[in-house]
């Protein structure tokens, strides 16, 4: 699904990322750890295509399609989805119908799985708006869910989100990624796809593990990955001995 070999990236003329090789297969959920710093946003940027972000070596290759230069909207187009950590207000156009246009032509029934999220009553008012952290994730998640990509970037989902939000986050990112939901009635079952999708998750935390299911584990650390394995044990290993030890202990 994601390939990405001897990546290079500079912001500002500052180089962020370094030798960066990733692979992440169809259907499965890797999570991206780092200290503040480290590059991880930038990462998802570059993937995503973002201005300001100059590739200088290495290439990203996105289901078989080298896309290393190619524009956001048809990266989005071929199948890439983002759920940013602080999205921007778009004052003048509601929810609803920026919900649509991710939809790109397709029927889209906003108000089904906005009741999913629990966000009907958000949808007339301008997109992030006056809401509250939780509320802007929902409609993020509300805008991929209508855009259906195949690769998922979720950047800190759980970032300035209560514990009631999360657990409604976690479920539909499952959902989203057909995973499965817990104690999901049978009758929402068939509104899952059956297309594999993959995700790469960034989390500082790592609260976000507890609501959804990931198979791999990475660590971005001054630019670099630097390990790779379970995403429990990392996450395990960090909590008790910091990033520093971890990478360490991988190299």
């Amino acid at each position: 699904m994601l390939l990405i070999e001897e990546l290079k990236v500079e912001v500002g003329g500052k180089e962020i990322l370094q030798n960066v090789n990733l692979h992440v297969p169809p259907g499965e959920t890797h999570i991206l750890f780092g200290p503040n710093g480290s590059g991880k946003t930038s990462l998802m940027m570059t993937i995503m295509g973002f201005s300001g972000y100059k590739v200088t070596r290495g290439r990203i290759v996105f289901k078989g399609e080298d896309i290393t230069h190619m524009p956001v909207h048809e990266r989005a187009r071929l199948g890439t989805g983002v759920l940013f950590q602080r999205p921007p207000t778009i004052n003048g156009l509601s929810t609803r119908r920026m919900v649509e246009i991710c939809g790109n032509g397709r029927k889209v029934d906003v108000d089904a799985m906005s009741q999913r999220l629990n966000f009907q009553g958000f949808l007339d008012r301008d997109v992030n708006s006056n809401l509250s952290g939780g509320e802007i994730k929902r409609s993020e998640l509300l805008q991929l869910a209508a855009q259906d990509p195949d690769l998922l970037l979720l950047d800190e989902p759980e970032s300035g989100v209560d514990l009631e939000s999360i657990v409604l986050l976690g479920d539909n990112i499952n959902q989203l990624l057909n995973r499965g939901v817990k104690n999901q009635p049978a009758c929402q079952k068939s509104l899952l796809n059956a297309k594999p999708k993959s995700a790469l998750v960034i989390t500082h935390t790592g609260h976000i593990l507890d609501y959804i299911t990931a198979d791999k584990g990475q660590v971005l650390y001054k630019g670099q990955l630097r390990c790779s394995r379970n995403a429990r044990e990392i996450l395990k290993w960090i909590r008790e001995y910091g990033y520093e030890e971890c990478v360490g202990c991988s190299a």
